[in-house]
């Protein structure tokens, strides 16, 4: 009987994730339409891509930080690696002329896969021609993920053997290292080394990022919910107990090392295609502490809370608290608010929100359909008992200063 009601309640819940996530891609699909380039709601798009991308590379960074119990600051590096590793092969022939204008007019590299599979499949006018297009991107994303993967998995061999403070500490000289090779004039008929990438083909529509984001983060909560992800738990509770058990530490560090890396890889190629444009000057330990940030906002070891707090996060600070560096904010206006205020703010709602949610907004839990709707069908219950709740407070608290002052006559 307890099994065919749990059946029944997964069978819904597995519904219900489909008409909802149905429902947002319709919804992004229309506000894409609606909302133009020049309307003051514009920024909600900007939120909603970079909030999707951000959401996408604090997952993976979830996944080895949370899960796994390896405290790695190198995202902002294999982000980089993704970025490049995508834009170099996205520019169009009759454009690397313009983009590497100081090497020799093209670079090393003189073809673009998403403009060939374009052609080759009746151009940019066919309805065939989009489709190569696109999956000109897609490949090369993937191929962006598997690059970033494979020199994750050489870093990994000697940084993985490190642990705690060691271990951030190589990643972050090791993301360091990557974004000044990638800088190297040596490297230049490739990277166009300090010079801006630009004039790469790019998605057409906001629903693009958040479609590949989904399908990433899906793989990644299937494998967090899959054998090596208990594997990768056992690791961060106790490494001691779970070699013990059978578990090959170096294996499991590496794979969750490398599988971070390849999202997060994933994750620099949609943001150099939402910037229309990518340089290796701001992937420093800035953005990854940003990242950082979002993980231990939403709750290390929960996907959910790293998607929430990517959102506010961006929300934020490229949108909500833009008023106060112009200064006027909510219809009020003050001398104090000039340019630089809204990080100051910024720095109050995060201090409040690590003060009241020591763990997270979401600490350790997931989103689930039984919780939401167990929190709606208390709610009633829950409000009526609150005049009790702060009556048996008082009460308590005259009760512990009577017993106080009786002792004190005694």
């Amino acid at each position: 009987m307890t099994e065919r009601i749990n059946g029944s309640s997964n069978k819904r819940n597995m519904v219900l994730s489909f008409i909802a996530l149905a429902a947002l891609l319709v919804l992004v699909y229309v506000l894409d339409i609606v909302i133009k380039p020049t309307s003051s709601w514009n920024n909600l798009m900007t939120c909603l891509e970079k909030g999707t991308i951000y959401a996408l590379v604090a997952v993976s960074m979830n996944l080895l930080n949370g899960f796994t119990g390896l405290f790695s600051l190198g995202q902002a590096g294999f982000m980089l690696i993704g970025a490049y590793a995508y834009a170099v092969f996205a520019i169009a022939p009759e454009d690397r002329t313009t983009v590497y204008q100081y090497y020799e007019g093209g670079g090393l590299i003189h073809f673009s896969l998403p403009h060939m599979l374009q052609d080759m499949m009746g151009g940019a006018d066919a309805f065939g021609g989009a489709i190569g297009y696109y999956l000109g991107i897609i490949l090369l994303m993937i191929f962006a993920g598997l690059l970033t993967a494979g020199i994750a998995f050489l870093i990994g061999i000697p940084v993985l053997r490190l642990k705690s403070d060691y271990l951030a500490i190589a990643t972050l000289g090791f993301a360091e290292i990557i974004r000044s090779f990638f800088q190297w004039e040596g490297l230049g008929p490739v990277t166009n080394g300090s010079n801006v990438l630009r004039k790469f083909a790019s998605y057409d529509s906001s629903i693009f990022p958040v479609l590949v984001a989904g399908v990433c983060i899906a793989f990644i909560v299937m494998l967090i919910n899959s054998s090596y992800g208990r594997a990768f738990k056992s690791i961060r509770d106790d490494e001691i107990a779970a070699e013990a058990m059978g578990v090959n530490l170096f294996k499991h560090k590496e794979l969750s090392f490398v599988i971070s890396s390849f999202f997060a890889g994933v994750g620099g190629a949609l943001l150099a295609m939402f910037q229309n444009n990518i340089n290796a000057s701001p992937f420093t330990s800035n953005m990854t502490y940003e990242i950082l940030l979002i993980v231990v906002i939403g709750g290390i070891g929960s996907v959910t809370g790293s998607i929430i707090g990517s959102y506010l996060f961006i929300a934020c600070s490229e949108w909500w608290l833009r008023g106060l560096d112009k200064g006027e904010f909510l219809g009020i206006e003050a001398d104090f608010m000039t340019p630089g205020f809204r990080k100051v703010v910024f720095a109050v709602v995060i201090m409040g929100i690590v003060l009241f949610y020591s763990r997270g907004i979401m600490g350790t839990k997931e989103f689930s359909w039984d919780g939401l709707f167990n929190f709606f069908r208390t709610l009633p219950a829950r409000i009526a008992g609150i005049p009790g709740k702060i009556k048996a407070k008082f009460s308590a608290k005259k009760h512990k200063k009577n017993t106080k002052k009786v002792k004190e006559a005694q």
